[in-house]
């Protein structure tokens, strides 16, 4: 039953990333149709974001209350209502009302997924199911870019979406009974590292500190401020700035766009065996630093297949940084406050991902959509410059108490 449940989880997940890429690869086409200045889309991602993390900040209550399995559930039939709303959706105000539940259900998922996972699974599933987010948002543009190759249908794209979305939500309800049984049995639940986390918070004893107190953690927000800014500024306007400064077509531009997402599926699963191997704050460094190399080559300028390249290094480099950083949580801060910490972690993440693309979407009416890439490399290099001094505080702490130890042993 193990496996069966996983793949559930996984499709679940496919489920999540299936819209999170849709309004990007679209948007240079309902742009023309609506007759909508550039920076519409902002306003509609900032919408689905903030109600994003409107979702995540409740799910807690509402996830004790009704169970993983029946909010997962109820979730996915509103992003399956909402992008059925965008379809027949005859102006933009209704595009804004359907991005309510779009944003509602994402962030209950989300949320909710990942906390079950951390709680029956191990550790490298995390990547793996971040993974197949990477594949539902793959999958977003690669579905939408035939339709608005021909006829400039985008409404048929969503449509598509939107009927794979029911196909889920049809599974999830023939499988519902089995979050209950899983949860009872606690599938692949790891009783030594839960022990092991008991001893070393033992071990550091109570120390009378708020959760943003604890050294380090407003550093860590930060990252995973700016890793947001890079992702899903990236998924939103990276069509647009191929379409309008680099002169490809809309087609063309999604199928790219499909690429960056892609990069990050491949990189996702790849890392759940990397770290088997490599430290999770290895591959975040390396992942921020390819990040940065692929920003540079979209602002350097070079001919357009080197900005195309940029778009897959970027993609590969995001790839092991959020599941890690998530991973990473109780080794940096301590077991003590990791799940408050975590959820701070959330809600900074969606807050990224709500306010950074419309920033460049305001930025790029008073300039062009060609600013950009400096965007991205701006935000990219923020991103390490903030890990990379955590990591400095946190060898400092490891240090402080290797020798408090030592004094206290001799």
């Amino acid at each position: 039953m193990a496996t069966i449940f996983l793949i559930i989880i996984y499709l679940a997940f496919i489920s999540l990333g299936l819209p999170d890429s849709l309004l990007g690869a679209s948007w240079p086409i309902m742009q023309k149709e609506f007759g909508a200045p550039l920076e519409t889309a902002g306003f509609i991602f900032m919408v689905i974001a903030a109600c994003t993390i409107v979702s995540s900040l409740i799910s807690g209550t509402v996830l004790r209350r009704f169970g993983t399995g029946k909010v997962t559930l109820v979730s996915c039939i509103m992003t399956a209502g909402a992008l059925l709303g965008f379809a027949v959706s005859p102006s933009l105000v209704w595009l804004m009302l359907c991005a309510i539940p779009l944003g509602i259900g994402g962030g209950s998922v989300d949320a909710g997924l990942n906390n079950y996972v951390a709680a029956h699974y191990k550790a490298h599933h995390m990547s793996w199911l971040h993974c197949f987010w990477g594949v539902g948002a793959t999958l977003g543009p690669i579905i939408m870019a035939p339709f608005i190759a021909g006829q400039n249908e985008w409404r048929q794209g969503y449509f598509t979406v939107a009927g794979i979305q029911f196909v889920l939500v049809i599974i999830l309800f023939v499988t519902l009974p089995l979050w209950k049984r899983a949860g009872k049995d606690g599938i692949e639940a790891s009783h030594e590292e839960a022990d092991h986390a008991m001893a070393e918070e033992n071990e550091e004893g109570d120390a009378p500190v708020k959760p943003l107190q604890v050294k380090g953690v407003k550093l860590g927000l930060l990252s995973f401020l700016f890793y947001c800014a890079v992702e899903s500024t990236m998924g939103l306007w990276g069509a647009s700035f191929l379409v309008n400064v680099k002169d490809m077509t809309a087609a063309s531009a999604a199928q790219w766009v499909s690429l960056f997402y892609a990069g990050i599926t491949i990189g996702r699963f790849i890392t759940g065996f990397i770290t088997f191997k490599i430290s999770n704050r290895m591959l975040i460094r390396v992942g921020q630093t390819a990040a940065v190399i692929g920003a540079a080559l979209m602002f350097l300028p070079l001919p357009t297949m080197f900005s195309l390249a940029g778009f897959m290094i970027v993609g590969l480099g995001l790839a092991p940084i959020y599941p890690c950083m998530l991973h990473e949580t109780p080794e940096r801060f301590g077991k003590k406050h990791s799940q408050t910490i975590m959820g701070y972690q959330m809600a900074v993440a969606y807050t990224g991902s709500t306010f950074m693309p419309p920033l460049l979407g305001f930025l790029a009416a008073y300039a062009t959509i060609g600013i950009f890439p400096a965007y991205i490399a701006i935000s990219a290099l923020a991103m390490l410059l903030f890990s990379e001094r955590l990591n400095v505080m946190l060898k400092k702490k490891r240090y402080a108490r290797a020798n408090n130890r030592n004094s206290i042993t001799t």
